[in-house]
């Protein structure tokens, strides 16, 4: 098999089932079981070959252990993650994961009829339609949960911060994802710039953004990785270069153990301007890679809440149908060692949101004034603000230490 890097993603190409002989599997045990089920199994309906061969194999995947990252796809899963890669979407607008046998909401992607119907990072999805999802592939989940644009599907959630129970009606859209936006903040010389994800085109936007902030008298960035669900590797590397002088990016440990460094590339744009950073739970992936660099490297404070803690490069392999699945290859390391797989990274500064409170974006903060920014329930956003008042500098100081 040969291996290229893709961004964040390896892709190759294995076999499917035809070298299952090689595996040391019990093949006559999983045909025995297949065919008691599709013997007896009373939910006709429910069984079918592939549902069966899906399951099986998504089965084998969660075996090992890395739920929420290694994953199975189905041909529609996977058409929807290159959909993903290049910033379009069609269905509600979130990215799940399972995550302790549950089906997770990571995030809902900005501007969606998910975001808008108020879905949160840590949601846990039920039912979808009054079907109860327990114990479905989350192959199956997506299928369900994904339409054409304009129907309508019934979701039941479990807000995990209350543990209360609420159906949601949403109609599914063509999405397009804006990476990058900002705004200079009501009252303040402070920007406030989002990065919704890592897509193909998200560094690109990012620098063009950062061109137009250093035109202004731009004081300090908040920048905000809330609900950013992360994307391609090299999109998070060119992202958090623009903030660094130098040092690395992250470290890359493979199944041997052996650590390479990925070093920042030079000519970043933003390496000057005092600067914070918010996370919460849905910044998962190269989110947290670049979260973790301006810690490490930069020394940037995080404000906010845990990460979601996916930190492996995921190989693409794809099987005889078009399906696919993704697997852990690779771990990423902080620049300073620390691994977040499964753990997460948490912020010097933890702050939570009030119950029912979102937080704030620069689009809803552009009609905004000074007094109204002051009273949003978004502490973090706030918390991070302060900070940042308190860090920088006159524009004579950073004029003299060439800063401007």
């Amino acid at each position: 098999m040969t291996v290229m890097l893709c961004g964040g993603i390896a892709i190759g190409w294995t076999c499917a089932f035809g070298c299952a002989s090689k595996t040391g599997l019990d093949m006559p045990l999983m045909e025995d079981a297949a065919a008691t089920i599709q013997h007896n199994y009373v939910d006709r309906p429910a069984v079918s070959e592939t549902n069966l061969t899906y399951g099986a194999i998504e089965g084998m995947v969660n075996s090992l252990g890395d739920y929420g990252h290694s994953t199975f796809l189905s041909p529609e899963m996977l058409k929807e993650l290159k959909d993903q890669e290049r910033g379009e979407f069609k269905g509600i607008g979130i990215e799940i994961r399972m995550k302790d046998n549950q089906v997770v909401v990571v995030s809902p992607l900005d501007g969606s009829p998910a975001q808008r119907a108020g879905f949160k990072a840590g949601d846990v999805i039920l039912k979808v339609d009054g079907a109860d999802i327990g114990g479905w592939p989350l192959s199956r989940v997506v299928g369900d949960i994904t339409g054409p644009a304009g129907s309508k599907v019934r979701i039941t959630l479990l807000e995990a911060k209350t543990g209360k129970t609420r159906d949601v009606t949403v109609t599914r859209a063509s999405i397009k994802i804006n990476n990058v936006t900002w705004v200079e903040l009501p009252g303040t010389k402070i920007v406030h710039l989002r990065i919704a994800s890592f897509n193909r085109s998200s560094a690109r936007d990012l620098r063009a953004a950062l061109k137009e902030i250093k035109a202004t008298d731009c004081e300090g960035i908040v920048l905000d990785l809330r609900n950013n669900p992360g994307g391609l590797l090299d999109q998070a590397v060119d992202g958090a270069s623009e903030f660094l002088k130098g040092g690395n990016v992250l470290l890359v440990k493979d199944a041997n153990g052996k650590v390479s460094p990925t070093p920042a590339k030079h000519g970043g744009l933003a390496t000057n301007i005092p600067l914070v950073v918010l996370v919460n739970q849905g910044s998962a992936s190269g989110a947290e890679i670049v979260a973790g660099a301006l810690r490490d490297t930069r020394g940037a404070t995080l404000v906010g809440e845990t990460t979601f803690g996916t930190g492996t490069v995921l190989g693409e392999f794809h099987l005889g149908d078009g399906s696919a699945m993704l697997l852990a290859i690779q771990e990423w390391l902080t620049p300073k060692g620390q691994s977040f797989w499964h753990k997460g990274i948490t912020p010097q500064v933890q702050v939570a949101l009030p119950e029912n409170a979102s937080p704030e974006f620069p689009e809803t903060e552009r009609t905004m004034t000074a007094e109204e920014l002051q009273s949003s329930p978004d502490r973090q956003l706030l918390r991070a603000l302060e900070i940042l008042k308190s860090e920088v500098t006159s524009p004579s100081e950073r004029a003299t230490a060439g800063q401007l």
